[in-house]
């Protein structure tokens, strides 16, 4: 497993804890809307350095409160 990979799923893992109630397919669909476009394409376009900056980001601005 890469180390991309392994922080990835790190940060879906602190994703699982902020929104408990969404599934996890809906969690990787809206993160790569972020990381891409939100667009029916984006889940199978973004790649894996794009998608962990978007969970990053989001990850950032929740724990600043925003």
């Amino acid at each position: 497993m890469t180390t991309t990979r392994q922080k990835i799923l790190e940060a879906l893992g602190e994703m699982s804890d902020l929104y408990p109630d969404m599934r996890f397919g809906q969690l990787v669909a809206n993160m790569s809307f972020l990381a891409k476009e939100p667009t029916v394409e984006a889940i199978w376009d973004v790649e894996d350095e794009q998608f962990l900056e978007a969970l990053k980001k989001h990850l950032e601005k929740k724990r600043q409160g925003q």
